[in-house]
């Protein structure tokens, strides 16, 4: 049973774990040779990739304190009512989204951000109803190894880091 709602200290840390693990993701992928890449592999479109990724995340952080405690609320049922690996990627798409340009709305917000991750989980995914706790759920969220999962994607084909902090997630 989740010991209370998510704070935004919480959000922070979440936050704040995702850049740390693209810029380790970026440094994974900086110490390969390039033989282990697929020919098609475009070095600087990952690398912008991950930056830009890491340049929302640092926009989020800075408003993280404007969360409502409602909102709060709300965020931290998702995290305790649904698998980790299914909010995860609705919130890479939502990230896909809006780094790449093609959300037409602004999400330059946390508040705003963390609200569309409500509303597309609570309208098209159905709970699983897992109860673990929401500060640790939303750790599992994405992992610290590939966060945005670009070792999966065809063009990349490079293979997957391990994720140095999964033994010792809760």
């Amino acid at each position: 049973m989740s010991i209370g709602p998510l704070t935004p200290k919480d959000v922070q840390e979440f936050l704040k774990q995702l850049s740390i693990a693209i810029e380790l993701d970026q440094t994974f992928v900086d110490s390969l040779p390039r033989e282990r890449f697929s020919k098609s592999y475009d070095d600087s479109m990952w690398r912008t990739w991950r930056h830009d990724h890491r340049i929302y995340v640092e926009k989020l952080l800075s408003t993280v304190d404007t969360i409502q405690p409602s909102m709060l609320s709300q965020l931290s049922k998702i995290a305790t009512a649904y698998e980790p690996n299914l909010v995860g990627s609705v919130l890479l798409e939502h990230f896909a989204e809006v780094v790449g340009g093609c959300s037409g709305e602004n999400f330059s917000t946390a508040e705003r951000f963390f609200g569309w991750l409500i509303e597309e989980m609570i309208e098209k995914h159905k709970s699983s109803v897992r109860h673990e706790d929401a500060r640790a759920a939303i750790l599992k969220w994405l992992p610290i190894g590939d966060p945005l999962r670009s070792a999966q994607d065809p063009e990349c084909a490079y293979g997957q880091a391990r994720d140095p902090l999964a033994e010792q997630r809760p």
